[in-house]
């Protein structure tokens, strides 16, 4: 199985020095670290600070991974307005930094939370905080926090088209860096434990078009087609006439280039286009949908199916590949839960760095979105597993070319994307996200599927 990458820090602890160590800010920083991290017999992993001093676990279950406070002020900004996204963003800005493995560390957000969420906890950390250090302020290094990094928020299709160009107008050669040679922006499928990831994404690939049916000379629409690996591979290998349609300018020209380079522009093509604006006199045999869910509100989500099934041929197919929130399933979604969810900033760093509005809804609402549209549920597949595996993937090349990286997009947005696809492993490998595939028909006037009785002909080599 991948091991989680490890991270190589940049702030390795140089000989205390009896001067520094002097600094009174230290001792008022010692005090609130156990009210924070919980004391040295509870807490797993050592804490670096700013002066080159640790303070050691003396658990005997150790972390892989350590803390280290960077900057005399680190605290003080962390915690004067304390949240999920106050913590995330003191790892952007460096106030904080993570050696070892970066995945692990996710779960200090709600350990945190758990310790100082309390009004007894407040009440005992607010003095503690106003007397930590405050005299280290960067205004360069600071003017990011608690401003969102684009445009103000439009709305409709603005704000999807808005959204994809945030968080794909990194450009192509960053995504190059740490994607498979394809451009395969999704979870991939692995067959063996020894699957490297270019093997397992060209099995995704084929799994799809596999679950499909697809045939020769049939009519595939590939909604969000990104880099155009799947209506590539479709078009290469199964022979089908294969349409992408993405709102991304830098995925499109890619795409182009790639089946241009394939020689198969006489069998797919990628346009830049709305998927609302596809004409419903424009029919398709197939359709896939992966990682584009994510990006529709839960409340336009049966409007979205419903132009799906307009756009597919009765006895037609559409795969819908996307990941799924278990802890929106399972949450009870009362007052003090949205209450918490406001007051910690739950999820904030994705929308506000990653994916702008982007919404993870439960399973179940997403199936009586397509099943109110007309649709069929015939299989459904989990791949939470095989995400977690990805997603290692992804962030072990992307650390292995980080000054690559940089270079391109700046050490913060490196960062960002470090600690985005690290905390969506977390979320996969600890079971509250799933990665889900779902296989739907729209059945002809007389009910019929055109699939198979059984599932054997997907695994027939």
């Amino acid at each position: 199985m991948a091991q989680p990458a490890r991270m190589i820090s940049h702030h390795d602890a140089p000989a205390p020095d009896p001067q520094r160590s002097r600094d009174p800010g230290l001792a008022r920083t010692r005090e609130i670290l156990g009210l924070v991290f919980g004391p040295s017999d509870e807490r797993t992993f050592d804490i670096h600070l700013w002066d080159g001093s640790v303070d050691r676990s003396t658990s005997q279950t150790r972390a892989d991974f350590a803390l280290h406070v960077c900057r005399r002020g680190a605290l003080r900004r962390m915690l004067i307005r304390p949240s999920e996204l106050s913590i995330v963003e003191a790892f952007i800005s460096r106030d904080l930094d993570v050696s070892g493995n970066l995945e692990s560390a996710m779960s200090l957000g709600d350990a945190v939370g758990s310790r100082i969420q309390s009004v007894s906890g407040a009440v005992k950390l607010l003095p503690k905080i106003l007397a930590l250090p405050a005299d280290d302020v960067d205004p360069a290094l600071d003017a990011h926090r608690f401003q969102r990094p684009r445009l103000a928020r439009a709305s409709g299709r603005r704000a999807t088209a808005d959204e994809i160009e945030f968080h794909y107008g990194v450009g192509n050669d960053f995504y190059a860096l740490w994607l498979d040679e394809r451009m395969i922006y999704s979870c991939a499928y692995y067959k063996s434990e020894t699957d490297d990831l270019a093997s397992a994404q060209t099995a995704k690939l084929d799994h799809i078009c596999r679950k499909l049916r697809l045939m020769p000379g049939e009519r595939l629409l590939d909604i969000g087609c990104g880099w155009g690996g799947l209506i590539q591979h479709a078009a290469e290998h199964y022979g089908v006439q294969a349409l992408g349609i993405t709102l991304s300018e830098s995925q499109a020209a890619g795409a182009r280039k790639s089946i241009e380079a394939r020689g198969l522009t006489d069998r797919c093509r990628v346009e830049i286009v709305d998927f609302r604006d596809l004409p419903t006199s424009q029919k398709f045999d197939k359709m896939s949908s992966v990682g584009v869910m994510e990006h529709v509100p839960e409340a336009e989500q049966p409007a979205y199916f419903a132009r799906a099934h307009a756009l597919l041929e009765p006895g037609g197919l559409f795969m819908n590949h996307c990941i799924v929130s278990l802890s929106v399933a399972r949450s009870r979604n009362t007052l003090a839960e949205r209450f918490n969810r406001w007051l910690w900033k739950r999820d904030q760093f994705i929308d506000k760095y990653v994916f702008p509005d982007g919404r993870i809804v439960s399973f179940g609402s997403l199936i009586k979105s397509a099943e109110l549209a007309g649709f069929e549920t015939r299989d459904v597949e989990s791949l939470r597993e095989h995400y977690t595996r990805t997603l290692r993937a992804w962030v072990a090349t992307l650390q292995r070319r980080k000054e690559e990286a940089v270079a391109i997009v700046g050490e913060r947005t490196y960062r960002v994307w470090h600690l985005y696809m690290s905390a969506s492993a977390h979320g996969f490998d600890s079971g509250s996200l799933g990665l889900v595939q779902t296989l739907l028909s729209k059945p002809s006037a007389s009910g019929r599927s055109n699939l198979p009785l059984t599932r054997e002909d997907l695994y027939r080599s």
